[in-house]
């Protein structure tokens, strides 16, 4: 024996014919496949729960569309209360308290917090919209990745994924690489198809349905629709924000702004109603200009005149030149105060079509609910999950997007490392 070694003689000794107990298990190998904000936050409590993770995204860098999103602000959750924030979800045949609960394991809060632990304050806006105090996502991401990367997470980026195998354990397949990678699990977050420069192009359906698995058609959701503006009228509405507004399509009621454009409208109040005009055959909105006036109240307002009745909306009823080009084209012209004042508080405006989708802020559509069982995996392929976009749910901005995404991801990463 060598002076110094006896410790460690006999130390190794006492595992003579030694057995690893058979309930002792090796880490879980995950694999999350996207590194936007459902996948990373996916690993992030997978690798927390003590599995090893491998985020594999198709780009030369992770986040590409979180950074997209934070250019005008990163909008990252909302103040709303618990049963209002879970109302603005739908999708497909969604299960009706999934939101509520998966909600409930992230919400607001906890997404504010996990943003301070990471050394970014936030504040809310007057209207509920919470944004870090530095507004962009750079950073934030960069913090994040950091974190991710010191407690263990491996990337590997420029992994376009083109399939798997079903088994134990799980073959994934890439682009351009002759590995086959094996993993314990597989959490899927291959976003939807809207901003599809950042990798979210929708490419992963075609690979899930050759695999037995239902996906809901990719659609524009939280985008601008098109009208046939005449050029005059263009000339006229074209960046000309109209504020205050009730707007209808249908049954559904939004109370906001419109923002007209070389194509046709576009703004938070058109990406509520999307949902709803994209079910109707011959999709429209009606438009109340003066929400806070009655019919009788703006037709005494012009009880002495007796033509230019446009001119006249414009001074007495302060009503914008852009609306009352929407109007004059729409339904004009006008020889009455009484027909104006029916069609100010309810001006239709027929719409063409959403824009495409690779303009639109996010999309509807992708796996359908009826493949997913309540932890997010996949019943056709167990040990595979899905997060985020790529699932068919849909919701506002304001930010419950980004909410939706980070809490599946949590929800799908947990089950994961649990399997």
């Amino acid at each position: 024996m060598k002076p110094g070694n006896e410790g460690v003689d006999f130390f190794l000794s006492g595992f003579h014919g030694f057995q690893i107990p058979s309930d002792v298990s090796a880490p879980k190998s995950i694999a999350v496949i996207g590194g936007g904000p459902a996948g990373l936050r996916a690993a992030e409590v997978a690798v927390q729960a003590g599995a090893l993770v491998t985020v594999y995204d198709a780009k030369r860098s992770v986040g590409r569309k979180f950074l997209v999103a934070g250019k005008s602000g990163l909008n990252l959750t909302n103040t709303a209360e618990p049963g209002k924030f879970a109302s603005m979800y739908s999708g497909g045949e969604m299960p009706a308290n999934f939101w509520r609960d998966c909600l409930a394991e992230f919400d607001s809060a906890a997404l504010r917090k996990w943003a301070f632990d990471l050394g970014v304050e936030t504040f809310a806006s007057s209207g509920g919209k919470v944004f870090p105090v530095m507004k962009k996502a750079a950073p934030l991401l960069r913090r994040w990745v950091a974190r991710l990367r010191s407690a263990g997470v491996q990337f590997a980026v420029n992994h376009r994924w083109s399939g798997l195998r079903p088994g134990t354990p799980l073959t994934v397949l890439f682009e351009n690489d002759a590995t086959a990678h094996e993993h314990d699990a597989v959490v899927l977050a291959l976003g939807g198809g809207s901003w599809p420069e950042t990798g979210s192009d929708g490419g992963w359906g075609g690979i899930l349905q050759s695999l037995g698995i239902s996906v809901c058609e990719l659609r524009s959701a939280n985008c601008g629709w098109e009208v046939a503006w005449t050029p005059e009228t263009r000339s006229r509405v074209e960046g000309q924000g109209l504020h205050n507004l009730h707007v209808r399509a249908g049954d559904t009621l939004a109370i906001g702004e419109l923002m007209p454009v070389r194509y046709g409208i576009q703004g938070t109040l058109i990406y509520q109603l999307g949902r709803t005009l994209r079910t109707m055959p011959s999709p429209e909105i009606r438009i109340d200009f003066k929400p806070t006036f009655s019919t009788g109240q703006l037709v005494r307002k012009m009880e002495s005149v007796r033509c230019n009745f446009i001119a006249e909306a414009r001074i007495r009823w302060k009503l914008p030149d852009a609306a009352c080009a929407m109007l004059e084209q729409f339904h004009g012209p006008f020889d009455c105060s009484e027909k104006l004042a029916a069609e100010v508080k309810d001006c239709r405006i027929p719409l063409l079509a959403p824009r495409p989708i690779a303009e639109a802020i996010s999309s509807a559509g992708g796996v359908c609910w009826s493949e997913l069982d309540e932890s997010l995996m996949l019943k056709k392929l167990p040990g595979v999950f899905c997060a985020g976009e790529m699932i068919d749910w849909e919701a506002p901005t304001g930010g419950f997007l980004l909410q939706g995404c980070f809490a599946t991801g949590m929800r799908a990463g947990r089950a994961a490392a649990k399997l």
